[in-house]
């Protein structure tokens, strides 16, 4: 990512040129103006936005401002009227020295939307300054043997102003002896020189003292005046000559301190005195006063540092003097070479310290380059880090703006550390360095993010009010309003669910509150979506579901279905005296409204008429005799079963069954009283009349059974031998088994079969009116449908 800029161009560089030229026609083109040196503050060089066609005001909109290479600002800009003003008086002298013309480069730089215009001011010298002499007397020792029309050369007066302003002629008070004749040299400059227009005689007149005036071309004319000494000295014919009348020499400006420049050399034809030579600097003015020579050996040696930036040439006039006052003089050209000393400087017109993301092509900074150096050694290369997305681009002559390549994206990085070098081409290579701090500002560009895409809440039934059961958690990746989130309920899709009474939720941090007791028996579970939004603008949402269980609690006690305890009547189970043991008495059915563990009943005979007799199957509820039925057994039995479920801490419900024991079916069913055997009086009597009453009670059931029978068999000739009917059709379905423990939902029916092929009177009892299934009875099958004589039916 670099761009060269350098002088002279070379072809490549010639064509970027012109293109740059052509795009940026508009504002290459520099605007000129011209004021006098030493005017005062505050004047109106010019009005600048008339002259770039702009409409008043139209500067302070598109915030219009100056830009001068260096740090003291010379000229200042009325953005509301457009003038363009002198910050101070300006002394030509000062800015530009001897440099003609002198113009001070300034930049006009509009921001909205960038823009530059290259004004160039030039200032016109004013006659201020009066030429001077740097030496108060000028000697000059003149043999009197000089023939008439010899020249002899003068010091010339410093002027600092130029031009016309500068030193234009020179005059000698009047006298008889000699004349002034000025001349010009090769850089404009004027010098004098005595010609002699008449003979001297030491004898007559050994001294002359004249007065040399310079004076300048200005309106009015200034003068500086200078003592010129002749002293008249004995004949000496011949001056010393230079083996060359012009020396050149090439001085690099980074040379040390005394370091041998040059050395010149004269002879004298004379021996003795007149052959003696004396080496000096003819003027040892500004020009020639970094150098020194030796008197006697004519070694020029440099005695200030050098500047190829300042000056790039010395011309240096040599004299050699010989002991009889004869001059002899040449020329050093003495030009400095330029080494690679100055490093590029870079000066920032205008920077951004925050941009905001997503914004593409925006201008970061204008900056300008220079290098002051000459050649190779000024030629720059300007580039940036290769990994960031920002592009250097030339405006135009050595201005650069700083540009974004792509969108910034402030989630990615929010802080570019951005170093912009500036390199020259010389040898060994100089760079300069400028470190800017870019900020990404934020924009709403991230919508909030659940850490979860659907969260599971689980709160147990009959909770308190208010109870924090769980929260939801977003992240937004902007930042400041744009990543402050604010949680809400959404609308459920099943508009009967009463989602407002049932939740809520903290806008502010996304805990949940369940607003009521909950009910495990109305409402297992229940689903809704829960948003957040961030503060933007446009704000943006996003959604996360939100599914709560609510969780048993054992509050339910178990219930018993069968047998019925509000019955105006009793149930009473009948047992054959005959059953084997295991035989099925009846079946407790019960059910529980929790679930789980809470709803696993089991079974337990809490108290019986006589222990032992009859048990109760723990997991299906059901009665079964435990032994043999003897005749000492009592006809009836009070068993009192305890049905628990396996909740914590458990739950119980208690259920009475009366079982009378028979012989048979044969027997009737007799309301016996609640006396206890222990109590009946032992007396013959009493045992009489009992045995009497058995005997005729036995009598008349028989009886009835006999005649029960016959009608039954008679009903039974149409339908096929030996079956019993049977009700048809299927059991509902809610009164199914559903618990896995042999507990039925509501009511339950038992259809009473007798086998008469038997023979035994054994007793079939509790088959369950359901199609296709089989009840185990004492080891044996018994089908549906199966083959009896006589049946009955108990519900």
């Amino acid at each position: 990512m670099e761009t060269a800029l350098g002088k002279p161009p070379q072809r490549g560089q010639v064509i970027l040129l012109v293109m740059l030229l052509f795009l940026w026609e508009a504002d290459s083109e520099a605007i000129r103006y011209s004021v006098p040196e030493e005017t005062e503050s505050g004047y109106s060089v010019a009005n600048l936005a008339k002259d770039l066609g702009l409409r008043v005001g139209e500067l302070a909109t598109r915030g219009a401002r100056i830009h001068h290479k260096g740090s003291k600002q010379l000229l200042q800009l009325d953005v509301k009227t457009g003038d363009l003003l002198l910050q101070e008086k300006l002394d030509r002298e000062v800015l530009c020295g001897a440099v003609e013309p002198c113009i001070l480069h300034f930049q006009l730089l509009l921001e909205h939307p960038v823009q530059l215009f290259q004004v160039d001011v030039q200032l016109t010298d004013v006659n201020d300054h009066s030429p001077e002499f740097l030496d108060r007397e000028m000697i000059l020792r003149i043999p009197e043997s000089v023939q008439p029309g010899t020249v002899f050369a003068l010091k010339s007066a410093q002027d600092l102003d130029i031009g016309s302003n500068s030193v234009r002629n020179y005059t000698i008070s009047p006298n008889s002896n000699f004349r002034v004749v000025t001349h010009n040299r090769g850089d404009g400059r004027k010098y004098p020189e005595l010609a002699l227009g008449k003979a001297l005689d030491r004898e007559e007149e050994p001294e002359l003292i004249l007065t040399l005036t310079a004076l300048d071309g200005g309106v009015p004319p200034r003068s500086g005046t200078v003592i010129v000494r002749i002293e008249v000295i004995d004949i000496n014919d011949s001056a010393p000559e230079f083996l060359q009348s012009v020396y050149e020499v090439q001085v690099p400006e980074n040379s040390p301190i005394n370091s041998l420049v040059l050395i010149v050399s004269a002879r004298d034809l004379h021996a003795g005195t007149y052959g003696s030579v004396a080496y000096s600097l003819f003027e040892a003015d500004e020009v020639s006063r970094p150098f020194a020579i030796n008197g006697k050996t004519g070694e020029i040696r440099l005695q200030k540092t050098l500047d190829f930036e300042a000056i790039q040439h010395y011309i240096v006039e040599i004299t050699a003097t010989d002991g009889g006052g004869l001059v002899g003089k040449c020329t050093v050209a003495i030009e400095v070479v330029d080494v690679n000393d100055n490093a590029p400087e870079l000066t920032m017109s205008m920077v951004r310290s925050s941009i905001p993301e997503n914004s593409p092509e925006t201008v970061v900074a204008i900056f300008s380059v220079s290098d002051p150096d000459y050649r190779d050694n000024c030629r720059m290369v300007c580039s940036i880090q290769n990994d960031l997305p920002f592009l250097l681009k030339p405006t135009f002559k050595n201005f650069y703006t700083l540009v974004t390549e792509s969108p910034l994206d402030r989630e990615s990085r929010a802080q570019y550390n951005i170093t912009i070098t500036v390199t020259d081409l010389g040898t060994p290579r100089l760079k300069t360095e400028h470190s800017i701090t870019v900020l990404v500002s934020d924009v709403n560009d991230n919508a909030p993010a659940f850490s979860q895409t659907s969260y599971t809440l689980s709160v147990r039934e009959n909770n308190s009010p208010a109870l924090h059961i769980g929260g939801v958690s977003a992240t937004d990746r902007d930042s400041g309003s744009n990543a402050q989130l604010t949680y809400s309920l959404l609308p459920p899709h099943d508009p009967h669910l009463p989602l407002a009474s049932l939740v809520s939720i903290n806008a502010d941090n996304g805990q949940l509150f369940a607003l009521r007791a909950l009910d495990f028996e109305a409402l297992q579970a229940f689903e809704f979506r829960v948003g957040a939004t961030d503060r933007g603008l446009p704000a943006l949402s996003s959604q996360a579901l939100v599914r709560v269980v609510v969780l048993d609690d054992n509050d339910n006690s178990p219930f018993v279905l069968y047998p019925l305890q509000n019955a105006s009547a009793p149930c009473t189970e009948l047992v054959p005296r005959a059953a084997e043991p295991g035989y099925l008495v009846t079946k407790v059915v019960a059910v529980d409204g929790d679930s789980g563990q809470n709803a696993w009943l089991s079974f337990q005979l809490l108290k019986a008429t006589e222990p032992g007799l009859f048990g109760v199957w723990a997991h299906n509820g059901e009665v079964r005799t435990a032994r043999l039925l003897s005749e000492r057994d009592a006809a009836r039995h009070r068993l009192v079963v305890l049905v628990k479920d396996n909740g914590e801490p458990p739950l119980s419900a208690s259920v009475t069954l009366h079982v009378l024991l028979v012989e048979g079916f044969s027997q009737p069913y007799l309301q016996l009283p609640e006396v206890a055997p222990e109590r009946a009086q032992a007396d013959s009597l009493t045992v009489y009349l009992v045995i009497a009453l058995a005997s005729v009670s036995s009598l008349f059931l028989f009886s009835v059974l006999v005649f029960v029978a016959v009608r039954l068999c008679r009903r039974s000739r149409a339908a096929p031998l030996g079956v019993c009917s049977v009700p048809e059709g299927h059991f509902p379905s809610h009164l199914l088994d559903v618990s896995g423990t042999g507990t039925l939902s509501q009511s339950y029916q038992y259809e009473v079969c007798l086998a008469g092929d038997s023979g035994s009177g054994e007793f079939k009892f509790l088959k369950q009116i359901f199609p296709n299934f089989l009840v185990q009875d004492s080891g044996r099958e018994v089908k549906e449908n199966s083959n009896c004589r006589n049946s009955f039916v108990f519900s």
